[in-house]
C-alpha cells in the first residue's frame, strides 16, 4: 500500500481543508441569517410547501423528517460552529474517524440546506461546495498520510470547474471568441465589487489580454494538472492567479475562493520548497485498511458517475451547471457563457401617499447597485442571495415570478425578517401605503463624471417593472404574517 500514501501533499491537503472550512462558514452563516425571509415557514418560498411536493428521493434532506424554523436555525448554527472548529484545526486534534465524521456531518447539513433551497440555491457553487465537501470526508487528517487517490480526485474536480467554464465561454457568446466580452462584463456582472469601476475603465487592449488569458488558463492549462510535478503545480498556480484577479474584480460568492482551495490541493512540497523553507515530509504509518477501503470505494464511485459530466463537456449543447444526482457528488460546472451588454436594475420604492402622486422613497440593498454615489462593497465569499436574484429578475421577470410580488407584500407590512435583508428601509416606523418597482439602466460613470458628481453610477429610467400596488391587492400573499390584517 506504499503507493496509496502521498505525504508530499500534506500542506496541500491542509490548505484545501482550511479554506473549504472557511467557505462552509460563509454558507452556514448566510443560511442562518437569510433563511427566515427567503425559505422559512412564512418566507417567500416556504420550505414546508416545497417539502410537500418534492419527495425525499429527489431531494434528500433532514427536513423531510421534521421541519421548523427553530430547527433550521439550530442546524445552520451547528454547521457554522462545526465549520469554524475545523477552520481552527480541530480535525487534527481528534482521531481520523472523528475528523471524517465531522466533515460528513457538515456535508449532510449543507445538503439539507441546498436541497430545500429552491431558487435561492440554484447556483453552481452550491453543487461545487457539496462535491468538494464530500471529497473532504476521505482526505483524513494529520494522523494519516494524504491519500493519493483523494488528491487526484481534487484535480479531476478542478479540471471540470476550469475546463467547463472555458468551454461554455468559447461555445457561448461570440464576444468571448472576439475577446471583447470584458468591455462589458465588469460593469454588467451580477454584483460589482469596490474595484469593478477601475477594472471596467482599463484600456480596451488590456481587456482583450484578459479574455485571451482566460481562454489560455481555462482551456489549455487544466490539462497540465495531470502532468508530473512541478508542471501540475505551476498549472495550479496559474489558476490561482486568475482566480485572485476575479476575486478582486467582483463578487461571485465563494466560486473563486473554492476554486483557489482546489488549486492549493495540487501543490506538492517539492515545488513549494523552491520558495519556502519547508521541513522534510514526516513519516506516516501505513494506511489502515479501514481508511484505505472507503477512499478507494469513493474514488470508484466518482469514476462511475463521471461519464455524465464528460459527455456534457464534449457536447455542443453543453449545460453550464448541472447535478447528475440528488447528492451532488459529481457535477458539471461553468460560468458566464453569455455576457450582458447593458445593465438593468430594479429599484423598489414606497410612498405613504395613498394616491401615489408623490413621496416615493427608495429601498436600498446591501450589495446590488442602487444609490449612485455609493461605491460597491466587497461581500464575497459571503453570498447575498436576494441581491443576486434581483439581478436575474431585471434580466427577465420569469426569474422572479414565484417570489417578487410576495416580496412587495412583505414591504407593505414592514416584515422584520425581510427588512433584515435590506440595507435601508425608508419607512422604519409606519409601512408604506403603496410600493412599486421601476427598471433603470445603470452604467459606470467615467472619470470626469466621477470627479464632477462623486457618483460611481449613472442611471436612466426605462419603465415600470411593477406599477404601484397596495396591501389590499397583495393581502392573499400574507396569510400568516404579522400585520396582514392591517
Amino acid at each position: 500500500m506504499a503507493w496509496f500514501a502521498a505525504p508530499e501533499y500534506r500542506i496541500a491537503r491542509e490548505a484545501f481543508l482550511r479554506l473549504l472550512a472557511l467557505v462552509y462558514c460563509c454558507g452556514f452563516l448566510a443560511a442562518a441569517r437569510q433563511f427566515r425571509a427567503l425559505l422559512g415557514s412564512r418566507g417567500l418560498l416556504p420550505i414546508p410547501r416545497h417539502l410537500a411536493r418534492v419527495p425525499f428521493r429527489r431531494a434528500p434532506s433532514l427536513y423531510h423528517w421534521h421541519y421548523s424554523d427553530r430547527l433550521y436555525a439550530a442546524l445552520a448554527r451547528t454547521g457554522l460552529a462545526l465549520a469554524a472548529a475545523l477552520l481552527a484545526g480541530a480535525a487534527n486534534l481528534v482521531p481520523t474517524p472523528a475528523a471524517m465524521a465531522a466533515w460528513a456531518v457538515l456535508w449532510v447539513l449543507y445538503l439539507s440546506v441546498v436541497n430545500t433551497g429552491q431558487t435561492w440555491y440554484a447556483f453552481g457553487w452550491e453543487s461545487l461546495l457539496l462535491e468538494a465537501g464530500a471529497l473532504a470526508v476521505f482526505l483524513g487528517n494529520t494522523r494519516v498520510a494524504p491519500p493519493l487517490l483523494g488528491m487526484w480526485l481534487l484535480r479531476w474536480l478542478l479540471f471540470r470547474v476550469e475546463f467547463g467554464a472555458g468551454l461554455i465561454k468559447w461555445r457561448g457568446d461570440a464576444c468571448w471568441r472576439r475577446l471583447t466580452c470584458l468591455y462589458h462584463h465588469h460593469e454588467t456582472q451580477p454584483m460589482p465589487g469596490p474595484l469593478s469601476w477601475f477594472f471596467h475603465h482599463l484600456p480596451r487592449p488590456l481587456h482583450r489580454i484578459e479574455a485571451a488569458a482566460n481562454h489560455l488558463v481555462q482551456l489549455a492549462v487544466p490539462f497540465g494538472l495531470f502532468l508530473p510535478q512541478p508542471i501540475a503545480s505551476w498549472a495550479a498556480l496559474l489558476m490561482i492567479a486568475t482566480q485572485l484577479w476575479l476575486i478582486a474584480s467582483g463578487n461571485f460568492a465563494w466560486l473563486n475562493w473554492l476554486t483557489v482551495a482546489l488549486a492549493l490541493g495540487v501543490l506538492d512540497t517539492g515545488t513549494l520548497r523552491r520558495v519556502l523553507p519547508l521541513a522534510p515530509d514526516p513519516p506516516y504509518p501505513p494506511p489502515p485498511a479501514w481508511y484505505a477501503v472507503p477512499v478507494a470505494a469513493y474514488t470508484l464511485l466518482v469514476l462511475v458517475r463521471s461519464p455524465g459530466p464528460v459527455r456534457n463537456l464534449l457536447s455542443p449543447r453543453q449545460r453550464m451547471n448541472r447535478s447528475y444526482d440528488p447528492l451532488h457528488l459529481v457535477n458539471s460546472y461553468g460560468a458566464f457563457g453569455t455576457v450582458n451588454r447593458v445593465r438593468y436594475e430594479i429599484v423598489l420604492e414606497g410612498t405613504r401617499d395613498v394616491h401615489g402622486q408623490d413621496g416615493w422613497q427608495e429601498y436600498e440593498f446591501p450589495g446590488k447597485p442602487g444609490e449612485l454615489r455609493r461605491l460597491p462593497r466587497q461581500f464575497a465569499p459571503y453570498h447575498l442571495r436576494l441581491d443576486w436574484l434581483m439581478w436575474f429578475a431585471a434580466i427577465s421577470p420569469s426569474y422572479a415570478r414565484p417570489w417578487f410580488r410576495p416580496l412587495l407584500a412583505r414591504l407593505l407590512v414592514n416584515d422584520p425578517d425581510t427588512l433584515r435583508l435590506l440595507r435601508r428601509n425608508p419607512f422604519p416606523d409606519t409601512p408604506p401605503a403603496l410600493v412599486r418597482a421601476r427598471l433603470h439602466r445603470y452604467r459606470f460613470t467615467d472619470g470626469r463624471e466621477l470627479a464632477a458628481t462623486g457618483a460611481w453610477w449613472h442611471r436612466d429610467p426605462v419603465r415600470d417593472y411593477q406599477p404601484p400596488v397596495g396591501l389590499a391587492e397583495l393581502r392573499h400573499l400574507l396569510p400568516a404574517l404579522p400585520g396582514a390584517a392591517r
